[in-house]
């Protein structure tokens, strides 16, 4: 067996425990039924199971997601919102609660996934010259139009405090909201974005390397580049325009992956896609049982178990960085 690939054993190991952590949600709530009775409740079709299939696909697609743009970018804090995906959507978010919008099929996420995108296609352009992403610059554009954007949302909450909590609690993430047509709309686009980003798993390496050496490798890194932002730009805006902002998953999953697995690509990205899926599915659980019937925003539990590791994982790595 190629040691440089995913173990299989590794891959079926982490199946199983998803699967079996996918049946234990389903069975948590405010509501608790027995295991015989999951089958006939229409609280388990119409209410966690679709919520349980998208915190799975969210999570892998967030790790995959992280792994990948910390590859590209050569950094180890890039996180899959460096590019301004959560920023724009946030602000596609409070624009469609402030007009009232919440009542319209998908009209919060529509508008959350449409100023996500037009976010994300301005800063490429500022980024781009001529034929060539320079990747620096993206980045720091990026920041800057992430800081600029904040600003107008917090104006804009401050002019209008009835509907304050409900920004802020789009922003810290849920799933609360997750419907059948979510895990339609997410489905494919996981699938297809997370299957470019492990067809290239090479080039993610090589990219580790710098754009020179890479191309004397024969990568073309340009269009590997651009391939590879595309597909994760879009997981992650319809990711976010699903479920809101949560945080520390590509940040923390990728990086605890890279401890144990090591750093070729060809092995993390698919561990840290089941790693990531789990991972967000515990919070998800965490967040809607914690304190039932309430539920937390999804995205605090993130936060609050990952940015402790985070932490602790730098300070174990520090020499690395």
């Amino acid at each position: 067996m190629n040691k440089t690939h995913a173990n299989p054993w590794v891959i079926i190991g982490l199946t199983v425990l998803l699967l079996a952590a996918m049946a234990g949600s389903c069975l948590l709530g405010a509501v608790d039924f027995e295991a015989s009775e999951v089958l006939q409740s229409p609280i388990f079709w119409q209410l966690r199971l679709p919520r349980v299939l998208m915190s799975v696909l969210v999570g892998a697609v967030l790790s995959v997601c992280g792994a990948a743009y910390q590859s590209v970018f050569r950094n180890p804090l890039t996180d899959p919102y460096v590019l301004g995906v959560s920023s724009g959507a946030s602000l596609g978010a409070a624009v469609a609660i402030l007009l009232g919008l919440e009542a319209w099929l998908w009209g919060v996420g529509g508008m959350a996934l449409a100023a996500a995108l037009l976010t994300v296609w301005l800063i490429y352009r500022i980024a781009s010259i001529g034929n060539r992403m320079h990747t620096t610059t993206l980045l720091l554009t990026g920041v800057c139009l992430t800081l600029l954007i904040s600003a107008v949302i917090s104006f804009l909450m401050v002019l209008n405090h009835e509907k304050m909590d409900s920004i802020i609690f789009w922003t810290m993430g849920s799933f609360g909201s997750s419907s059948w047509t979510d895990v339609v709309l997410m489905a494919p686009v996981a699938v297809a974005g997370i299957g470019v980003v492990l067809w290239h798993g090479r080039d993610l390496n090589l990219l580790l390397a710098g754009s020179e050496a890479a191309r004397s490798m024969g990568v073309e890194v340009e269009r590997v580049k651009r391939v590879l932002l595309v597909a994760t730009t879009l997981m992650v805006a319809f990711a976010v325009s699903s479920t809101g902002v949560i945080g520390f998953v590509g940040l923390i999953v990728p990086h605890a992956v890279r401890l144990v697995a090591g750093p070729d690509n060809r092995r993390v990205v698919p561990y840290a896609m089941l790693c990531g899926a789990l991972f967000v599915l515990v919070c998800d659980t965490l967040a809607r049982t914690l304190l039932r019937p309430s539920e937390l925003p999804v995205g605090s539990i993130t936060s609050i178990i990952g940015a402790p590791l985070f932490i602790y994982l730098l300070y174990k790595n520090k020499r690395g960085y």
